[in-house]
């Protein structure tokens, strides 16, 4: 008999949608985040291994509507039906392309075309499938800035599953690359992932809140920094990055909803770095910044 999964369905203000999983990922919650309407309103579905209880859920979301000052969200909550859910995710996660980058599974037979690099990503705790917008906008410059030259020193902040570190160690071989999160299981998963995709010698990875450890102070300043975290923590460390970035080196940031990207744009050219391009895919935006 498979284990039930509880599902919880509600709709926030995008503002308010990083305080609501913070509340949440507290009861072992896989969360799946929708693209904002056009009254900015994000669409959440929390998936549940365990009911935790509506009395628990309650409370929870409505600590989280007070601290943002909103009403409490209207929801709701259910016992999903019996599903092969590893079927389902493998089903929902075909190989994908994205530049010279073939994203897969492991459930998937098939190779790769003549000259594609694959890149096996498995889901799991750590953002970066390469299926969302912005992890596929950061391929595509990776790609991009290949076509340049080459890249001695790589830095991935809030590297994730590690898939743009992995991309990074495919498309400059000689580069030392280091990855760095302040999520134990996003550094867990990217050192499985870089060791499954054969590169775990050559990526160093790290559990840093933002640029505070001290290997990565140490090895800077870098050819290329990555980061695709989120608007307002890319806006928070854009001095950091500036300061960790080598002149004339490079800068992509992802993570930022088009109508983000002004904001962003404008603190990073105030720390020192100018647009070279930008990656519009759906609603989100991925820019190429130089020093």
């Amino acid at each position: 008999m498979t284990q039930p999964i509880y599902c919880l369905t509600f709709s926030v203000p995008s503002q308010a949608v990083p305080v609501f999983e913070n509340a949440l990922e507290g009861l072992g919650a896989a969360i799946a985040v929708g693209g904002p309407d056009r009254h900015e309103n994000t669409p959440l579905q929390v998936y549940l291994g365990a009911d935790p209880g509506e009395t628990e859920l309650f409370g929870r979301m409505a600590a989280a509507a007070l601290g943002c000052g909103i009403p409490m969200p209207d929801y709701h909550y259910e016992i999903m039906p019996e599903t092969d859910w590893v079927a389902e995710s493998q089903a929902a996660l075909p190989p994908l392309q994205a530049g010279r980058f073939y994203v897969h599974g492991s459930h998937v037979q098939e190779r790769p075309a003549a000259g594609a690099i694959p890149l096996l990503v498995d889901a799991n705790i750590a953002f970066g499938t390469g299926r969302h917008e912005t992890t596929r906008g950061c391929l595509l410059a990776l790609c991009d800035l290949a076509k340049r030259g080459r890249k001695k020193r790589v830095l991935d902040m809030g590297c994730g599953s590690g898939i743009l570190a992995m991309g990074a160690a495919y498309l400059w071989p000689k580069a030392g690359i280091l990855a760095a999160d302040n999520d134990p299981g996003s550094v867990r998963v990217a050192r499985e992932n870089a060791r499954l995709n054969r590169v775990s010698r050559r990526i160093r990875t790290y559990l840093s809140q933002g640029y505070a450890h001290r290997a990565i102070k140490a090895e800077g300043p870098y050819d290329l920094v990555v980061a695709n975290i989120l608007a307002a923590p890319l806006c928070c460390m854009a001095t950091d990055t500036a300061r960790h970035t080598a002149p004339g080196g490079h800068v992509i940031l992802s993570g930022l909803l088009w109508h983000q990207e002004r904001w962003v744009r404008q603190r990073h050219r105030t720390a020192g770095l100018a647009l070279e391009a930008r990656y519009r895919l759906g609603d989100w935006t991925t820019l190429l910044l130089r020093a």
